[in-house]
Protein backbone atom coordinates (compact mmCIF):
# COMPACT_ATOMS: atom_id res chain seq x y z
CA UNK A 1 0.00 0.00 0.00
CA UNK A 2 1.41 3.41 -0.82
CA UNK A 3 2.09 6.10 2.53
CA UNK A 4 -0.53 8.24 1.06
CA UNK A 5 -3.31 6.05 0.24
CA UNK A 6 -2.42 4.67 4.27
CA UNK A 7 -2.69 8.13 5.29
CA UNK A 8 -6.60 8.31 3.58
CA UNK A 9 -7.69 5.17 4.93
CA UNK A 10 -6.46 5.83 8.99
CA UNK A 11 -6.60 9.97 8.56
CA UNK A 12 -10.09 10.21 10.04
CA UNK A 13 -9.41 7.88 12.85
CA UNK A 14 -6.25 9.76 13.61
CA UNK A 15 -7.91 13.35 14.01
CA UNK A 16 -10.15 11.65 16.52
CA UNK A 17 -7.84 10.27 18.60
CA UNK A 18 -6.13 13.61 18.61
CA UNK A 19 -9.74 15.05 20.04
CA UNK A 20 -9.69 12.17 22.56
CA UNK A 21 -6.06 12.94 23.87
CA UNK A 22 -7.05 16.34 24.18
CA UNK A 23 -9.56 16.05 26.49
CA UNK A 24 -12.26 17.60 23.91
CA UNK A 25 -13.98 14.16 24.08
CA UNK A 26 -15.18 11.37 26.68
CA UNK A 27 -14.47 8.00 25.83
CA UNK A 28 -14.42 4.91 27.77
CA UNK A 29 -11.57 3.03 29.24
CA UNK A 30 -12.01 -0.30 27.31
CA UNK A 31 -12.42 2.42 24.31
CA UNK A 32 -9.41 3.77 25.03
CA UNK A 33 -7.61 0.40 24.88
CA UNK A 34 -8.43 -0.24 21.88
CA UNK A 35 -7.51 2.67 20.41
CA UNK A 36 -4.01 2.46 21.70
CA UNK A 37 -3.56 -0.91 20.21
CA UNK A 38 -4.66 0.61 17.08
CA UNK A 39 -1.67 3.15 17.12
CA UNK A 40 0.45 1.08 18.25
CA UNK A 41 -0.15 -1.19 15.06
CA UNK A 42 -0.19 1.78 12.84
CA UNK A 43 3.18 2.90 14.01
CA UNK A 44 4.87 -0.45 13.80
CA UNK A 45 3.28 -1.14 9.76
CA UNK A 46 4.79 2.64 9.29
CA UNK A 47 8.23 1.56 10.76
CA UNK A 48 8.34 -1.49 8.40
CA UNK A 49 7.31 0.25 5.39
CA UNK A 50 7.57 4.07 5.91
CA UNK A 51 10.59 4.47 7.82
CA UNK A 52 11.74 7.15 7.39
CA UNK A 53 8.36 9.30 6.91
CA UNK A 54 7.10 12.23 9.28
CA UNK A 55 4.13 9.93 10.29
CA UNK A 56 6.47 7.59 12.46
CA UNK A 57 6.98 10.54 14.48
CA UNK A 58 3.32 11.65 14.25
CA UNK A 59 2.16 8.39 15.61
CA UNK A 60 4.72 8.34 18.18
CA UNK A 61 3.82 11.29 19.77
CA UNK A 62 0.12 10.11 19.36
CA UNK A 63 0.51 6.93 21.17
CA UNK A 64 2.29 8.72 23.62
CA UNK A 65 -0.78 10.96 24.59
CA UNK A 66 -3.03 8.02 24.38
CA UNK A 67 -0.76 5.87 26.90
CA UNK A 68 -0.84 8.93 29.34
CA UNK A 69 -4.84 8.98 29.05
CA UNK A 70 -4.73 5.24 29.64
CA UNK A 71 -2.57 5.60 32.96
CA UNK A 72 -4.65 8.71 34.01
CA UNK A 73 -7.75 6.22 34.34
CA UNK A 74 -7.20 5.24 37.50
CA UNK A 75 -10.07 2.42 37.62
CA UNK A 76 -9.60 -0.36 35.31
CA UNK A 77 -12.46 -3.19 35.17
CA UNK A 78 -11.58 -6.96 34.65
CA UNK A 79 -11.86 -6.87 31.00
CA UNK A 80 -9.13 -3.87 31.24
CA UNK A 81 -6.76 -6.50 32.94
CA UNK A 82 -7.92 -9.22 30.40
CA UNK A 83 -6.81 -7.16 27.56
CA UNK A 84 -3.30 -6.48 29.32
CA UNK A 85 -2.38 -9.66 29.16
CA UNK A 86 -4.32 -10.86 25.68
CA UNK A 87 -3.21 -7.71 23.34
CA UNK A 88 -1.18 -5.69 24.78
CA UNK A 89 1.77 -7.74 25.74
CA UNK A 90 1.19 -9.96 23.10
CA UNK A 91 1.66 -7.34 20.67
CA UNK A 92 5.04 -5.66 22.64
CA UNK A 93 6.31 -9.14 21.97
CA UNK A 94 5.76 -8.85 18.59
CA UNK A 95 7.22 -5.57 17.94
CA UNK A 96 10.35 -7.61 19.65
CA UNK A 97 10.34 -11.05 17.01
CA UNK A 98 13.63 -9.34 15.73
CA UNK A 99 15.45 -9.27 18.87
CA UNK A 100 13.98 -12.63 20.14
CA UNK A 101 14.53 -14.77 17.40
CA UNK A 102 18.55 -13.29 17.87
CA UNK A 103 18.70 -14.28 21.85
CA UNK A 104 17.36 -17.22 20.52
CA UNK A 105 19.99 -18.06 17.89
CA UNK A 106 22.50 -16.93 20.31
CA UNK A 107 21.55 -18.98 23.23
CA UNK A 108 21.20 -22.32 21.35
CA UNK A 109 24.45 -21.43 19.21
CA UNK A 110 26.42 -21.29 22.90
CA UNK A 111 24.47 -24.69 23.89
CA UNK A 112 26.40 -26.27 20.68
CA UNK A 113 29.82 -24.40 21.41
CA UNK A 114 29.86 -25.95 25.24
CA UNK A 115 28.90 -29.12 23.29
CA UNK A 116 31.67 -29.12 20.73
CA UNK A 117 34.38 -27.68 23.45
CA UNK A 118 33.35 -30.95 25.66
CA UNK A 119 34.36 -32.89 22.72
CA UNK A 120 37.53 -31.19 22.29
CA UNK A 121 38.62 -31.16 25.92
CA UNK A 122 36.70 -33.74 28.27
CA UNK A 123 38.02 -31.58 30.89
CA UNK A 124 35.90 -28.41 29.84
CA UNK A 125 32.76 -28.90 32.51
CA UNK A 126 35.15 -28.43 35.32
CA UNK A 127 36.25 -25.72 33.47
CA UNK A 128 32.94 -23.96 32.87
CA UNK A 129 31.20 -25.39 36.31
CA UNK A 130 34.37 -25.77 38.44
CA UNK A 131 35.25 -28.73 40.35
CA UNK A 132 33.30 -28.97 43.21
CA UNK A 133 29.84 -29.24 40.88
CA UNK A 134 31.19 -31.92 38.68
CA UNK A 135 32.93 -34.22 41.08
CA UNK A 136 29.58 -33.96 43.58
CA UNK A 137 27.55 -34.84 40.16
CA UNK A 138 30.40 -37.84 39.48
CA UNK A 139 29.47 -38.78 43.38
CA UNK A 140 25.82 -38.71 42.51
CA UNK A 141 26.04 -41.09 39.63
CA UNK A 142 28.01 -44.11 41.66
CA UNK A 143 25.61 -43.79 44.07
CA UNK A 144 22.91 -44.44 41.75
CA UNK A 145 21.44 -40.73 41.90
CA UNK A 146 22.38 -39.20 39.33
CA UNK A 147 19.78 -36.00 39.83
CA UNK A 148 20.84 -36.14 43.18
CA UNK A 149 21.32 -32.62 43.50
CA UNK A 150 17.75 -31.71 43.12
CA UNK A 151 17.03 -33.48 46.49
CA UNK A 152 16.15 -31.19 48.81
CA UNK A 153 13.85 -31.61 51.88
CA UNK A 154 12.57 -28.51 52.68
CA UNK A 155 10.56 -27.97 49.55
CA UNK A 156 9.51 -24.61 50.27
CA UNK A 157 12.96 -23.01 51.16
CA UNK A 158 14.02 -24.66 47.84
CA UNK A 159 11.07 -23.28 45.99
CA UNK A 160 11.82 -19.51 47.18
CA UNK A 161 15.33 -19.67 46.88
CA UNK A 162 15.47 -20.35 42.95
CA UNK A 163 12.52 -18.51 42.43
CA UNK A 164 14.27 -15.74 43.50
CA UNK A 165 17.49 -16.55 41.49
CA UNK A 166 15.84 -17.08 39.20
CA UNK A 167 14.13 -13.43 38.83
CA UNK A 168 17.31 -12.21 39.60
CA UNK A 169 19.42 -13.68 36.51
CA UNK A 170 16.23 -12.86 34.81
CA UNK A 171 16.44 -8.87 36.17
CA UNK A 172 20.58 -9.25 35.11
CA UNK A 173 19.62 -10.25 31.72
CA UNK A 174 16.94 -7.46 31.29
CA UNK A 175 19.74 -4.64 32.99
CA UNK A 176 22.25 -5.54 31.19
CA UNK A 177 20.49 -5.21 27.70
CA UNK A 178 19.69 -1.75 28.69
CA UNK A 179 23.48 -0.55 29.15
CA UNK A 180 24.28 -2.42 26.15
CA UNK A 181 22.25 -4.94 23.95
CA UNK A 182 26.04 -7.30 23.81
CA UNK A 183 25.99 -7.70 27.23
CA UNK A 184 22.79 -9.41 27.53
CA UNK A 185 24.44 -11.40 24.33
CA UNK A 186 27.33 -11.79 26.71
CA UNK A 187 25.03 -13.80 29.74
CA UNK A 188 23.19 -15.42 26.96
CA UNK A 189 26.70 -17.12 25.78
CA UNK A 190 27.74 -18.10 29.23
CA UNK A 191 24.54 -19.92 30.45
CA UNK A 192 24.22 -21.29 27.23
CA UNK A 193 27.77 -23.15 27.43
CA UNK A 194 27.28 -24.39 30.94
CA UNK A 195 23.83 -26.05 29.33
CA UNK A 196 25.71 -27.78 26.68
CA UNK A 197 28.55 -28.69 28.84
CA UNK A 198 26.41 -30.07 31.08
CA UNK A 199 24.24 -32.00 28.68
CA UNK A 200 27.53 -32.98 26.79
CA UNK A 201 28.83 -34.73 29.87
CA UNK A 202 25.66 -36.63 30.70
CA UNK A 203 25.84 -37.31 27.22
CA UNK A 204 29.17 -38.81 27.55
CA UNK A 205 28.65 -41.02 30.32
CA UNK A 206 25.95 -42.49 28.89
CA UNK A 207 22.89 -40.74 30.61
CA UNK A 208 21.66 -38.30 28.50
CA UNK A 209 18.28 -39.03 28.58
CA UNK A 210 17.69 -39.09 31.74
CA UNK A 211 19.78 -35.80 32.09
CA UNK A 212 17.80 -34.20 29.37
CA UNK A 213 14.23 -34.88 30.88
CA UNK A 214 15.27 -34.40 34.23
CA UNK A 215 16.77 -30.71 33.51
CA UNK A 216 14.10 -29.72 30.92
CA UNK A 217 11.15 -30.39 33.26
CA UNK A 218 12.16 -27.46 34.57
CA UNK A 219 14.19 -25.99 32.00
CA UNK A 220 12.09 -25.55 29.45
CA UNK A 221 10.73 -22.49 31.16
CA UNK A 222 13.36 -21.17 32.75
CA UNK A 223 15.68 -21.36 29.55
CA UNK A 224 13.50 -19.96 27.43
CA UNK A 225 12.42 -17.38 29.67
CA UNK A 226 15.82 -16.25 30.33
CA UNK A 227 16.04 -16.24 26.41
CA UNK A 228 13.16 -13.75 26.22
CA UNK A 229 14.07 -11.25 29.41
CA UNK A 230 17.66 -10.68 27.56
CA UNK A 231 15.65 -9.77 24.54
CA UNK A 232 13.71 -7.43 26.50
CA UNK A 233 16.53 -6.24 27.68
CA UNK A 234 18.21 -5.87 23.95
CA UNK A 235 14.81 -4.06 22.69
CA UNK A 236 15.50 -1.13 25.33
CA UNK A 237 19.23 -1.20 24.61
CA UNK A 238 18.72 -1.22 20.75
CA UNK A 239 16.08 1.40 21.57
CA UNK A 240 19.03 3.89 22.98
CA UNK A 241 22.17 3.23 20.43
CA UNK A 242 19.94 2.31 18.03
CA UNK A 243 17.27 4.83 16.77
CA UNK A 244 16.75 5.16 13.41
CA UNK A 245 14.57 7.68 12.91
CA UNK A 246 13.14 8.41 15.90
CA UNK A 247 14.60 11.29 18.99
CA UNK A 248 16.60 9.31 20.92
CA UNK A 249 14.67 9.61 23.94
CA UNK A 250 10.94 9.42 22.23
CA UNK A 251 12.98 5.51 21.11
CA UNK A 252 13.90 5.11 24.71
CA UNK A 253 10.33 5.46 25.92
CA UNK A 254 8.80 3.35 23.25
CA UNK A 255 11.35 0.45 23.45
CA UNK A 256 11.54 0.75 27.31
CA UNK A 257 7.80 0.24 27.53
CA UNK A 258 8.08 -2.87 25.15
CA UNK A 259 10.54 -4.91 27.23
CA UNK A 260 9.04 -3.60 30.34
CA UNK A 261 5.71 -5.35 29.11
CA UNK A 262 7.62 -8.51 27.85
CA UNK A 263 9.51 -8.95 31.42
CA UNK A 264 6.04 -8.89 33.27
CA UNK A 265 4.88 -11.84 31.02
CA UNK A 266 8.14 -13.46 31.83
CA UNK A 267 8.04 -13.41 35.12
CA UNK A 268 5.15 -15.50 36.11
CA UNK A 269 7.08 -18.51 33.93
CA UNK A 270 9.89 -17.98 36.26
CA UNK A 271 7.47 -18.95 39.00
CA UNK A 272 6.19 -21.51 37.59
CA UNK A 273 9.90 -23.06 36.38
CA UNK A 274 10.77 -22.54 40.11
CA UNK A 275 7.61 -24.64 41.19
CA UNK A 276 8.25 -27.64 38.87
CA UNK A 277 12.25 -27.77 40.09
CA UNK A 278 11.46 -27.53 43.66
CA UNK A 279 8.48 -30.17 43.49
CA UNK A 280 8.68 -32.36 40.50
CA UNK A 281 12.25 -32.39 38.99
CA UNK A 282 13.61 -34.61 41.74
CA UNK A 283 10.75 -36.93 40.87
CA UNK A 284 12.59 -38.36 37.72
CA UNK A 285 12.10 -41.57 38.24
CA UNK A 286 9.09 -41.62 39.97
CA UNK A 287 7.01 -39.88 36.91
CA UNK A 288 8.22 -41.17 34.25
CA UNK A 289 10.11 -40.71 31.04
CA UNK A 290 6.25 -40.00 29.28
CA UNK A 291 4.98 -37.69 31.95
CA UNK A 292 8.58 -35.51 31.96
CA UNK A 293 8.40 -35.45 28.20
CA UNK A 294 4.80 -34.44 28.20
CA UNK A 295 5.64 -31.82 30.76
CA UNK A 296 8.69 -30.60 28.55
CA UNK A 297 6.74 -30.42 25.31
CA UNK A 298 3.88 -28.69 26.84
CA UNK A 299 6.24 -26.18 28.21
CA UNK A 300 7.57 -25.58 24.80
CA UNK A 301 4.13 -25.78 23.69
CA UNK A 302 2.58 -22.79 25.86
CA UNK A 303 6.07 -20.17 25.13
CA UNK A 304 5.75 -20.91 21.57
CA UNK A 305 2.19 -20.07 21.68
CA UNK A 306 1.85 -17.05 23.73
CA UNK A 307 5.29 -15.71 22.72
CA UNK A 308 5.14 -16.27 19.20
CA UNK A 309 1.74 -17.19 17.73
CA UNK A 310 -0.71 -15.41 20.16
CA UNK A 311 1.48 -12.01 19.09
CA UNK A 312 0.83 -12.71 15.51
CA UNK A 313 -2.04 -13.89 15.60
CA UNK A 314 -3.30 -10.50 17.62
CA UNK A 315 -1.41 -8.27 14.85
CA UNK A 316 -3.40 -9.61 11.97
CA UNK A 317 -6.78 -9.31 13.84
CA UNK A 318 -6.46 -5.90 14.27
CA UNK A 319 -4.83 -5.24 11.00
CA UNK A 320 -7.69 -6.86 9.39
CA UNK A 321 -10.43 -4.71 11.53
CA UNK A 322 -8.22 -1.29 11.05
Amino acid sequence: MKEYQFISKNKKKWKELEQFTQDKIAITPDQLADYYTSVINDLSYVRTFYPHSNLVHYLNKLASDLHRRIYRTKKEDQKRFLTFWTEEIPLAIRASHRELLMALIIFMGSILIGFISLKIDPEFPRIILGDAYVDMTLNNIEKGDPMGVYRDDNKSNMFFGIGSNNIYVGLLAFSLGIIAPLLSAVLLVSNGVMVGAFQGMFIALGLGWISFSTIFIHGALELSAIVIVAAAGMVIGNSWWYPKTFKRTDSLIMGAKRGVKILIAVIPVFIVAAFIESYLTYLYQELGGGLRLLIILSSFAYIGWYFIYLPIKVERKIAASS
